[in-house]
């Protein structure tokens, strides 16, 4: 059955006059939540106290969340587990794909991937004693970078500025042509476009679920093997969790089976209680059908604000094949511009140096929504209402 975006929409937290264009950054609350959470913490924190772990079953959520997520980003079963942040999960990835081609010293991303990823990749060159190395290159580049020294390709597939989308498929089949693994970063993927993990023969991919996927702040973050990897690779993170029998208690780590052994630490039970009560909200989605209801609207988006404001210039491709979830445009003042928009109910945000970025996710955001978006913004471009002082002061997270 076609989804009915409307009875979605009614199932989100959406504060009274606000127009949510920022789920690119953090999702809002699925109604369900607060109930969710509130049972993990009365009934089962509360009165299991540390028996929780077996007879409310928060040391297999992990796993059986994972599972869950493995069918929005075409993943098999028992190929995907949650726990840590974003950033320890694309370490690991990093570091057991190093590990599975020691013959080969560099690591290959792109200058439009987040810096965190960026960072993890240097610090872990850093710490294998100078051997790596971290070489970046020009998005659509990316291909013809690909040779005989590369270890791993790291990409994020939508890039986190402008939305450009990398074909996974097609460069995850020339990596491996030329005998490197892929390492793939669905921060801004999973729950917005559809993913394909199997049919592109993608190595690792790791992720976040506080965006698309509403689990709130500080969400857990999930880390994907292929089968073909699952027994072999090896975690740089050994962590008790990962233990084959962590309560056994050994003086030596021993990796778990599979999946099992990407693990780390203790898994946050209360964000995964949030976590699984948003996930219901996918329960009956077409994944196909979200991307294209989210490419309708933010076209609607495009139109209306070239039309209106050719001030701003447009960053994000105009190629639906190249396209995530998002619309940024370019403008010197681009921070000011947003917080204005944002004391007028329209909450998008901004990313260095001069980015407006617009989060577009049909579950929630519908052509009402982004009529609205465009008539405040090109109000506040026509009157300058952007330019005052309480805008252009910097806020810590911007």
């Amino acid at each position: 059955m076609p989804i009915d975006f409307a009875a979605k929409k009614a199932q989100f937290h959406l504060p009274e006059g606000v127009v949510y264009l920022d789920g690119n950054s953090l999702g809002p609350m699925v109604k369900t939540v607060p109930a969710r959470v509130d049972a993990a913490v009365r009934n089962e924190w509360g009165e299991m106290l540390i028996r929780g772990w077996n007879h409310a079953g928060w040391m297999a959520q992990p796993r059986m969340l994972g599972d869950r997520i493995a069918r929005l980003i075409g993943a098999e079963a028992g190929t995907v587990v949650l726990g840590d942040t974003l950033s320890i999960k694309v370490y690991q990835a990093l570091a057991s794909a190093l590990d599975l081609n020691p013959k080969r010293r560099v690591i290959l991303s792109d200058t439009g991937n987040f810096p965190s990823d960026l960072y993890m990749a240097e610090g872990l060159c850093r710490t294998l004693g100078g051997q790596y190395r971290l070489k970046t290159v020009a998005p659509e580049e990316v291909m013809s970078a690909i040779d005989e020294s590369v270890a791993v390709v790291m990409l994020t597939e939508v890039d986190y500025r402008t939305g450009r989308r990398h074909h996974m498929a097609d460069i995850t089949r020339r990596a491996h042509e030329l005998g490197a693994l892929t390492v793939w970063d669905l921060a801004h993927s999973a729950g917005a476009i559809t993913v394909d993990l199997v049919g592109a023969r993608a190595d690792f991919a790791v992720g976040c679920t506080y965006k698309y996927l509403n689990s709130g702040p500080g969400g857990p973050a999930f880390i994907y093997v292929a089968p073909r990897h699952a027994d072999a690779a090896r975690p740089a993170l050994s962590g008790w969790l990962g233990h084959e029998a962590p309560f056994a208690f050994d003086l030596s780590y021993r990796p778990g089976q599979g999946i099992e052994r990407m693990r780390v630490g203790t898994p946050p039970v209360l964000q995964m209680a949030a976590l699984e009560a948003a996930l219901e909200i996918w329960e009956d989605v077409d994944l196909h059908e979200v991307h294209a209801q989210s490419l309708r609207l933010q076209d609607q988006f495009i139109k209306g604000v070239e039309s209106r404001a050719p001030m701003l210039q447009l960053a994000t491709p105009r190629s639906h094949l190249m396209r995530g979830s998002q619309v940024s445009f370019r403008h010197p003042e681009g921070y000011a511009i947003m917080q204005a928009l944002i004391a007028e109910g329209v909450i998008g945000d901004f990313r260095a140096p001069d980015i407006l970025r617009f989060g577009f996710t049909p579950l929630y955001v519908d052509e009402d929504d982004v009529a609205r978006a465009v008539n405040v913004l090109t109000r506040i471009l026509d009157y300058g209402t952007w330019d005052r002082p309480e805008f252009k002061q910097r806020a810590a997270v911007t």
